[in-house]
């Protein structure tokens, strides 16, 4: 079996009473493009910030690379490409200094003509002071110092906030490429569209924990599927009523229904009152997403096997 290039175990961080995060179990593979997802306060920052051992965890283990991220942290930052949700510059250097000093504590050389052809790609002029940076400018020298080693490991944070959409686009583009080149990418994001986009698999976090970790596909057609359809005959309130079934809206001849379970059943029952049309409709990762987070929770908070 592949070693996991992520993996954590039983992995929990306390800041005193409160809980970061709570006997957490992650896994990511070589090559795969993993989303880390959740509202702000879930925990993803935490969980970054202890494979990078910049926090220490409270219980649990984490490894990176198959080493222990707390005795071996020096090596596993030599090959990942990190940027922080709360970037942190030198405003009186310029970029291109700054590039090169981030290439100078890494050890490893960097290759000069891509390193400009990612400046250009996302419209930066290295030669200026950061200090004299707008914020979008700011976090494009983060993406820079972080693409430019072609590390082993991306572990991005937000890595589109503050971005034009135009430039948003292109740092899909990289975490694509990177993948194409079979290097590994832990992408933590709210933005559910951009998951989406460029996740193989996601693991979506609440309250600490990860309760869902499934491919981006799956998760998308197994939790609910949305049905649209229209009748002959009108049937009452309350016809399709049973386990995983909700009727959520009904106008004219039209009858929705959002289905968890029994499908078949649904079907066969509306064939009593003559279906005229039927439309099936997309569910985003949005849609899923709001899901797990719902106030009742009912039924959402098993973690889900990947």
């Amino acid at each position: 079996m592949t070693q996991p290039v992520i993996e954590t175990n039983d992995l929990s961080v306390y800041y005193g009473r409160n809980r970061g995060i709570h006997n957490l179990n992650m896994t990511v593979l070589p090559g795969e493009v993993y989303g880390f997802l959740g509202p702000n306060g879930a925990g993803k920052t935490t969980t970054l910030r202890v494979l990078l051992d910049i926090i220490r965890p409270s219980a649990g283990r984490a490894a990176v690379f198959g080493l222990d991220c707390q005795k071996a942290g020096v090596q596993i930052r030599r090959r990942v490409g990190y940027i922080p949700g709360e970037l942190k510059l030198y405003p009186q250097l310029r970029a291109d200094e700054y590039f090169d000093m981030v290439a100078a504590v890494s050890g490893h050389a960097v290759d000069g003509a891509y390193r400009r052809a990612l400046c250009d790609r996302l419209d930066l002029d290295p030669s200026r002071p950061m200090r004299t940076y707008s914020r979008g400018n700011k976090q494009k020298v983060g993406l820079v110092a972080a693409f430019m080693r072609r590390p082993d490991l991306l572990i991005l944070d937000e890595p589109t906030s503050g971005l034009d959409p135009l430039i948003q686009q292109h740092v899909l583009e990289l975490v694509r490429e990177a993948r194409a080149d079979g290097r590994t990418v832990c992408f933590s994001s709210h933005v559910l569209s951009e998951v989406q986009a460029v996740c193989d698999r996601v693991g979506i976090v609440r309250k600490g924990e990860i309760v869902a970790t499934e491919r981006v596909e799956a998760i998308i057609r197994g939790r609910f599927d949305r049905l649209r359809l229209r009748f002959e005959r009108m049937p009452p309130p309350g016809a399709f009523e049973r386990a995983g079934v909700a009727e959520i809206d009904r106008a004219g001849d039209w009858i929705a229904l959002e289905i968890r379970q029994n499908l078949n059943q649904v079907l066969a029952d509306a064939v009593a009152y003559g279906v005229l049309e039927l439309d099936k409709d997309v569910v985003s990762l949005e849609e899923v997403f709001m899901a797990y987070y719902s106030k009742d929770g009912e039924g959402r908070d098993e973690p889900v096997a990947a």
